[in-house]
C-alpha cells in the first residue's frame, strides 16, 4: 500500500455549519483560502442547500466565487438535488458531494424519505454530472451508530456505499456521524464495505464525541484506507449527540500519520497556525490536541 493518505479538509463546509454565529462570507473565503496554502489536496468548500435549513452556508455561490483556487487543490461542495447542483455549476463547481444515510431512521428523520427514495433523488444528479463531466463524491453517514435507532447494521452500510458507487460516485466516504465508534467495529464495518467497494475508492470520517476519533483512523489506515476526511480545530459537532466535540483535528490526524512515516503533502505548521486563527475567530479554544500543546510548550 501506499504511504501517503489524501486528507479532505471538510473545516469550511461540515465544520461550519452547525455554528450558530454567523460567519462573514469574508471570513469563511480567508479559511478556505488559508487551508489551500498549507498543502491540504482537497477542501471542500461549502454546500448548495437550502438557506432556510442551513443559514450559516446561505452564501455558498459568494463564498465558492471568492476563493482563490491554488492550483492541484480540489474543492467540491455539498449538493442535496438538482437545485442545489445547478446552483453550484452556475459558479463553475466541476465536483460536488452528495449524502444520504445507513440508518433508515436518520434518513427520514432528517429528509423525511427512505434509504431508496434517498438513492432514487440523486439519480437525476448523477445523470447530469456525468453528462457534464462533474466528478462526484458520496457521503454515508450514521455507519457505526444512530441517534435514533442505535445500532445500524453493517449490511445496510455496505448496501448504501455500493448503491453509491454504482451510481458513478468515485469516492464514497463512510461517517460515523455521532461519533460512536471503536476501533474494532470501525475496522470491521470498512473490511465489509472493502469487499464490495474497492478500498481505493474508500475514505473515512470520523467525529471525536468519544475520543476515539484518532484510533479508527488509525484502525481503517492499517485496513488500507488511504482517504481522511477531517476538520481544521476539531470544528463541527453533531446537532444529534449531545456533547459531540466535533470531527477530528485535521492537525492531529496529519501528526499521527507523520509519526508514523506516511505522508500527506501538508504543512502541519501552516495548518496549526491555521486552526489557532479560527479557533480565536469563531472565540473559543481549539479542540485540536497538537495545537493545545504547541501553544501550552510555546
Amino acid at each position: 500500500m501506499s504511504d501517503f493518505v489524501r486528507i479532505v479538509e471538510v473545516g469550511p463546509r461540515d465544520g461550519l455549519q452547525n455554528e450558530k454565529a454567523i460567519i462573514s462570507t469574508a471570513d469563511k473565503i480567508a479559511l478556505i483560502d488559508r487551508l489551500s496554502m498549507t498543502g491540504l489536496p482537497v477542501v471542500e468548500a461549502t454546500s448548495f442547500v437550502s438557506p432556510k435549513w442551513v443559514p450559516q452556508l446561505a452564501d455558498a455561490a459568494d463564498v465558492y466565487r471568492g476563493i482563490s483556487r491554488r492550483k492541484g487543490v480540489d474543492y467540491p461542495v455539498l449538493v442535496p438535488n438538482l437545485q442545489g447542483y445547478g446552483r453550484a455549476r452556475e459558479v463553475g463547481v466541476t465536483h460536488i458531494a452528495v449524502f444520504t444515510a445507513a440508518s433508515e431512521a436518520f434518513n427520514r428523520k432528517n429528509i423525511n424519505a427512505s434509504i431508496e427514495e434517498s438513492l432514487e433523488r440523486f439519480a437525476p444528479v448523477m445523470e447530469r454530472s456525468q453528462a457534464d463531466g462533474v466528478r462526484v463524491r458520496g457521503y454515508v453517514s450514521t455507519v457505526l451508530g444512530c441517534p435514533y435507532q442505535g445500532e445500524v447494521d453493517v449490511a445496510d452500510v455496505v448496501r448504501v456505499a455500493k448503491a453509491l458507487h454504482a451510481m458513478g460516485c468515485e469516492e464514497v466516504s463512510l461517517g460515523d456521524t455521532i461519533g460512536v465508534g471503536t476501533p474494532v467495529k470501525a475496522r470491521q464495518m470498512l473490511r465489509a464495505v472493502a469487499n464490495e467497494v474497492p478500498m481505493q475508492a474508500l475514505a473515512v470520517h470520523f467525529h471525536d464525541t468519544y475520543g476515539q476519533g484518532l484510533a479508527n483512523i488509525l484502525a481503517c489506515i492499517e485496513e488500507g484506507v488511504r482517504v481522511v476526511d477531517s476538520a481544521v480545530s476539531g470544528t463541527g459537532g453533531c446537532p444529534y449527540a449531545k456533547g459531540a466535540s466535533g470531527n477530528v483535528a485535521s492537525e492531529d490526524v496529519v501528526y499521527m500519520l507523520h509519526g508514523m512515516g506516511m505522508t500527506t503533502g501538508v504543512d502541519l505548521d501552516a495548518l496549526v497556525d491555521t486552526g489557532r486563527w479560527l479557533a480565536g475567530l469563531l472565540g473559543r479554544e481549539t479542540s485540536s490536541k497538537v495545537t493545545r500543546a504547541r501553544s501550552a510548550a510555546a
